[in-house]
């Protein structure tokens, strides 16, 4: 059984596609099998993984164009709409743009927030671990994707907002827990674009630390092979595994695991 990870920050740009790309090639790579959903309309984690979309393919449950937008109108099998990428023992639900109407045609369905928990339900048992990349937003597809989570890992932009962003998504989590997912937990906050030259990003990681204790203790460095990577399809560990980027996403992997190991799978949960 697989242990299926959210990867969301409603604010935009602070690493959440990276991560989730990234982590998951650096799991494959330690003999993991790993799954990622993008579930995001602008299908970022999909053109990252090396998996092309066509904007204007309909989105339909007859091929895998239609991605994770035919599995949740459609209800079409997971398993007939993975694509494999680059990485070997890593594979992909791939989005597309047609994913944005989703919200729309879903308010009529009963138990709509429970859509994407009941699609991997039928998979788990194929996977170690499935990463869902989360739109910059917290409506129904991102709840779909709390509810159907066991862990979420929070990517936190090193700058001054990071702060006021996470106190309106912890309270979300926490709607979610009351609400849909009693069993959702935080794993963990991971820094991002850490620029350690600059004053600032000490001082937001000193206070991310201080009132979140769940925060990784990789940080992930702000760097231009980690913008470079997306745009050849290929995760920072394929484009360039001696960079920083690659290394730093490496010791993440590792941090991870080890918690996972020595814990019940729980570990605290910082809200």
């Amino acid at each position: 059984m697989s242990l299926v990870f959210a990867i969301t920050n409603q604010k935009g740009g602070v690493g959440k596609t990276t991560t989730t790309v990234s982590l998951a090639a650096a799991l494959a790579h330690r003999q993991h099998r790993v799954l990622i959903v993008d579930i995001d309309p602008q299908a970022n984690a999909t053109s990252a993984a090396g998996v092309a979309h066509d904007a204007d393919a309909p989105a339909t449950s007859d091929d895998a164009g239609g991605g994770i937008y035919a599995a949740l109108i459609d209800e079409t099998p997971l398993l007939d709409l993975a694509v494999a990428t680059v990485t070997p023992g890593l594979s992909l639900i791939p989005s597309s743009p047609d994913l944005a109407g989703a919200e729309v045609e879903l308010t009529s369905v009963i138990a709509r927030e429970y859509r994407l928990k009941r699609a991997l339900e039928a998979v788990r048992d194929q996977y170690d671990f499935v990463l869902i990349d989360c739109p910059p937003s917290l409506g129904l597809l991102t709840v779909n994707a709390l509810a159907a989570a066991d862990e979420v890992i929070i990517p936190v932009q090193t700058e001054y907002l990071a702060l006021e962003g996470l106190g309106h998504l912890t309270k979300t989590i926490e709607l979610i827990r009351a609400n849909l997912n009693p069993s959702l937990r935080v794993r963990g906050i991971v820094l991002t674009m850490f620029d350690a030259r600059t004053n600032l990003s000490r001082q937001v990681e000193t206070e991310v630390r201080e009132h979140f204790g769940n925060t990784f203790n990789a940080v992930i460095p702000r760097s231009v092979r980690l913008s470079e990577a997306p745009s050849h399809g290929l995760p920072i560990q394929s484009y360039d595994p001696l960079s920083a980027g690659a290394r730093a996403y490496e010791a993440l992997a590792d941090e991870l695991l080890e918690q996972l190991t020595t814990s019940n799978a729980g570990g605290p949960d910082g809200t």
